[in-house]
């Protein structure tokens, strides 16, 4: 196969990729935006209860949302507990969101199924 087909077939796969994963964040873009805002309330209300600033806050949301844990900053109170568990939770929803999305567009680069 010459070498400028085989770049434009790639060129093509690729901006099919994109095309469809632009359309799949299109369509659940208000789930992923209402879990991210629900994420960072959930943060700065711990950062509120913990008496934690805004940065530490917000850097808590995002470690525990990803299910890192580092453990460097936990909340000691019991309400703020209760609100990391639902920031982890969506985490693991928006990840599992994010994967199927991604899957979704590479399904759509797949010449087979033209």
């Amino acid at each position: 196969m010459p070498k400028t087909r085989v770049g434009s077939q790639s060129r093509r796969m690729r901006r099919l990729f994109f095309y469809a994963l632009y359309q799949q964040i299109h369509l659940l873009w208000p789930i992923f935006s209402g879990l991210l805002v629900l994420m960072a309330g959930c943060g700065v209300v711990i950062g509120r209860i913990e008496d934690w600033r805004l940065d530490q806050a917000l850097y808590f949301t995002f470690v525990t949302g990803l299910t890192i844990g580092y453990g460097d900053i936990t909340p000691k109170h019991l309400m703020a507990r209760l609100l990391a568990l639902v920031i982890g939770f969506s985490g693991i929803v928006l990840t599992g969101l994010v994967a199927a999305v991604s899957v979704q567009a590479l399904k759509a680069t797949d010449p087979d199924q033209e």
